[in-house]
């Protein structure tokens, strides 16, 4: 149900309100001190309808951080953080659609990142997620160890996300308007 009423929000948007939407995020984002700190960060790469950081994964390299984001290996069907250099030449489209770091790119070694950005349906402000339904995210949360950041326009900001016992729970929420530490 919650699934539907935040899709239906999102439809709702144009696409210039969406642009906008996430150029505000990006800028609140890369104000925080987090974000300027971190030495490395795990990205997504943000589906339609997903508030748009994908400009920042240049603006990281630009700026010596170590860029990872998730390919998702057939074999186990699990997601692996690997690292990118250069996005022309280290990215491919993958198993759903989505762009991710192709063979040759190296897993993350250590399971560790200094800032982790989580797309997702829906959060709340007690940093909890509400994901596609598939676990996938989940799954590659209990792996990769950093500060995560749950990612999402405000139109996806509800008042209770229905947790379960392998839902992963943000350390930090960014939405176009607001940076948000959730209440522990």
């Amino acid at each position: 149900m919650l699934r539907e009423q935040v899709g239906e929000r999102l439809r709702r948007m144009s696409a210039e309100e969406r642009a906008a939407a996430s150029t505000q995020a990006r800028a609140l984002l890369t104000a925080q001190t987090l974000w300027q700190s971190a030495q490395s960060v795990l990205f997504f790469a943000p589906l339609p309808a997903e508030l748009d950081v994908w400009p920042l994964l240049a603006v990281a390299l630009g700026v010596g951080k170590k860029v990872a984001l998730p390919r998702f290996e057939r074999g186990t069907r699990t997601y692996t953080a690997c690292l990118i250099q250069n996005p022309e030449t280290d990215l491919q489209v993958g198993h759903f659609g989505i762009r991710e770091p192709g063979a040759h790119c190296s897993c993350l070694a250590s399971g560790r990142v200094d800032l982790i950005l989580v797309p997702g349906v829906a959060f709340d402000q007690q940093g909890h997620r509400l994901g596609r339904g598939k676990g996938y995210y989940d799954q590659l949360l209990t792996v990769i160890r950093g500060t995560r950041c749950g990612v999402a326009f405000d139109q996806q900001i509800a008042q209770e996300i229905p947790v379960e016992p392998h839902d992963a729970r943000m350390d930090y929420l960014l939405t176009p308007t607001r940076w948000v530490e959730p209440i522990p």
